[in-house]
């Protein structure tokens, strides 16, 4: 029997299992593969030019048939030439971030687009809500990249989300296999949003020594770092070891802004400096062990989260 719920149906798929949207990581070709499993992909816009963009979505179209999306940080500095171009290309999904979602939301919506917004706190999924989105996604405090202030773990956030708003809540954070995904709904969501598992993957657009550098991490090997910035989880290299150092002894944030310099994501995560390259990941790296193509890593989910409702008698 087929599978439905309010995500499936918002977004016409077949598994509410959503790829996350992540620079350097998402391109046109794992984004598809997702979406050709039964999930939705996105392409993740943040490290794209607006060419690039538009050229990622054309790719994406031609692989596939299904919905796919496009995620979008609100802080992006060519935020109008994306948003025009997600438009002119006929995107009908696009997942917002780091930002207020006031903002486009009520412009990609007038165009037909479903817009979800990604929240860490309840103050702000209820913004989002106030705003017209379709579903919001409480992205917990494991999660990669850029994180909230708020340091809230998904144990709480996302009942306190599903608590708060009617519309559909999607968890992320810290989840990359069908039990977490099984945790997840019964905290409350209607869907998961899943990032740091596929970027082991061979449709990943990341850098291989990336991949192989997360299949080798442990517990306790991400951390919170440059939070005088904005908050982001890092696998610890030794940029991070420098960016810690700088932060016992005071760093300001014009220090840390410095000691970023420029391109420093795109060095780790797209060309494989791992070393001084900027390393975004989940908690969860320590429990993914090997790379393998998106559509096994998506069907092992949701034959795992089907195994683990049995168990619990639904």
């Amino acid at each position: 029997m087929a599978f439905s719920n309010s995500i499936t149906r918002l977004f016409n798929i077949q598994y509410p299992i959503i790829q996350a949207g992540m620079i350097w990581a998402s391109g046109w070709r794992l984004a598809s593969a997702v979406s050709n499993a039964g999930g939705l992909g996105l392409i993740g816009s943040g490290s794209m030019y607006p060419d690039v963009l538009r050229e990622h979505i054309q790719k994406c179209k031609q692989a596939t048939q299904q919905p796919f999306g496009v995620n979008v940080p609100l802080l992006y500095p060519d935020i109008d030439k994306h948003i025009q171009i997600i438009i002119e290309e006929g995107v009908k999904i696009v997942f917002t971030s780091a930002g207020n979602p006031k903002t486009w939301t009520s412009t990609l919506k007038e165009h037909g687009i479903q817009v979800v917004h990604v929240v860490s706190s309840s103050k702000f999924a209820l913004k989002s809500q106030e705003a017209g989105v379709d579903a919001v996604v409480a992205e917990g405090f494991e999660a990669g990249g850029h994180n909230g202030r708020e340091e809230t773990t998904s144990l709480v956030l996302i009942p306190a989300v599903a608590d708060a708003v009617s519309i559909p809540v999607i968890a992320a954070g810290g989840i990359s296999s069908g039990r977490a995904m099984a945790a997840a709904f019964a905290l409350g969501a209607s869907g998961v949003q899943v990032g740091s598992r596929f970027v082991a993957t061979p449709e990943a657009s990341s850098h291989l020594h990336f991949k192989e550098a997360i299949i080798r991490s442990g517990e306790g090997d991400t951390l919170l770092s440059l939070k005088k910035l904005a908050p982001v989880r890092l696998l610890k290299n030794a940029f991070f070891e420098a960016v810690r150092k700088a932060e016992m002894e005071g760093a300001s944030a014009e220090e840390l802004t410095l000691l970023l310099g420029r391109g420093r994501a795109k060095k780790g995560m797209f060309e494989g400096l791992l070393e001084e390259g900027e390393l975004e990941i989940g908690q969860v790296a320590a429990l993914i062990k090997d790379i393998k193509p998106a559509a096994d890593v998506l069907h092992e989910i949701w034959e795992e989260f089907n195994l683990v409702r049995k168990r619990m008698g639904e």
